[in-house]
């Protein structure tokens, strides 16, 4: 069974998202996607800078299996992205709520908004049991 963590905020595409301060969030993709897509052995990350839209893609993972976008859960401006993935992207499969975190995002009023519209852990672990 796939770890789900209480605190964070999912999206139906699998991705994680953390509040960590006033309007910054950190976002990843959940244990259960990292699984699924097997051995990670390279992740793809947005600039600095670059402004992203929810729902588009914001980079991409390629495993042994296949290569997947990560969507954006909430639009924001890319602030901070992992850069240790660059080198290790089998921080993804090893620690996806931890080292494996993606990118960080300044969000606005109408995003932090949209915030409420993601799924909490509870509905997340509903979601990926059907």
């Amino acid at each position: 069974m796939s770890v789900v963590k209480d605190q964070l905020l999912y999206s139906k595409e699998h991705e994680w998202v953390e509040v960590i301060g006033e309007r910054t969030i950190r976002i990843g993709i959940t244990d259960f996607a990292q699984s699924q897509l097997g051995d990670i052995v390279f992740v793809e990350l947005p600039e600095v800078g670059t402004e992203v839209l929810s729902e588009t893609s914001l980079g991409n993972i390629e495993s042994v299996k296949t290569v997947s976008d990560v969507y954006a859960p909430i639009s924001g401006v890319v602030t901070q992205v992992n850069n240790t993935l660059l080198d290790q992207p089998e921080n993804v499969n090893s620690d996806p709520f931890g080292g494996g975190w993606m990118v960080e995002l300044e969000i606005d009023d109408h995003a932090k908004e949209a915030l409420t519209q993601l799924l909490t852990a509870e509905q997340y672990r509903e979601y990926t049991a059907e």
